[in-house]
Order: structure tokens, then C-alpha cells, then sequence
């Protein structure tokens, strides 16, 4: 099994995009206009708009609702990503700071709330878990 794809469902697709094309770094592909895919060699981050839902099931998601998952990114430099980002992130929620596990985290949220992970392994121990890791 590999892992595919976190999806963000929203009411607003090119928003999203835009944000994370910013924090990312990349292009979105854009199948369809209600569809966009953030595409990086650890992973995809998917955006749909609330109007796919009904393909999946009319009800099973509340877009800008989101309080139990935390999208996460490992990167080179927290710091470096830090100045980058401060000039567009407008809601911080922590600025870097040194984990109990080791890695140097920075968290802030997306336009519809969602709550985003940038970090970097710093310890021996975070830099040796981390290392074979795509």
C-alpha cells in the first residue's frame, strides 16, 4: 500500500491554491476547475471544492472545519521557511520552536483554518529517525 494523497475540501479552490502553491513551492495541476493537485516527491496535497463531495457522499465533509489534523512538511531550514512565509501567513499559531521529539516546528493556518506543521528534524536523535525518509 502506498500513501496517495491528503484531500482539503473547500468552498473556495483557487484560494487554497494559491496559498499553498506560495508555502509549497509548486505549481498546482488542475484536472478541473473544482480540482487541483500540490505535487512533491514525498507527496500529494489535493484541494476540492465542496461541490465534489456529492460523489462521495452528500454530508460526510464540512469544509473550514477542521480540528484534529495537522499537515505537516519537513523542511531544510524552519528559519529560512519562517522569514519566507511571514510574508504572507497571516494567522500563526507557534513560531519555531524546538519539539521534545527533536525537530524544530513552526505551525500556522491556511485560509479556511487548517492547521500546518513546517519542521526540521535538529537532534541526533530526529535527524537519525527522519534519515531514508522521502
Amino acid at each position: 500500500m502506498n500513501f496517495a494523497s491528503v484531500r482539503i475540501i473547500t468552498d473556495d479552490v483557487d484560494r487554497l491554491v494559491e496559498f499553498y502553491e506560495k508555502v509549497m513551492g509548486v505549481s498546482a495541476e488542475r484536472p478541473a476547475p473544482v480540482f487541483a493537485e500540490l505535487v512533491v516527491p514525498s507527496c500529494t496535497l489535493a484541494i476540492g471544492h465542496t461541490q465534489t463531495m456529492q460523489l462521495f457522499g452528500v454530508g460526510s465533509v464540512v469544509a473550514a472545519n477542521n480540528h484534529t489534523v495537522i499537515i505537516e512538511f519537513r523542511v531544510d531550514d524552519v528559519e529560512a521557511e519562517y522569514a519566507r512565509l511571514k510574508l504572507f501567513v497571516d494567522d500563526w499559531v507557534k513560531e519555531p520552536t524546538t519539539m521534545p521529539w527533536g525537530n524544530r516546528s513552526m505551525l500556522f493556518r491556511d485560509p479556511d483554518g487548517n492547521l500546518v506543521n513546517l519542521f526540521e528534524p535538529v537532534t541526533e536523535e530526529a535527524i537519525k529517525r527522519f534519515s531514508g525518509r522521502g
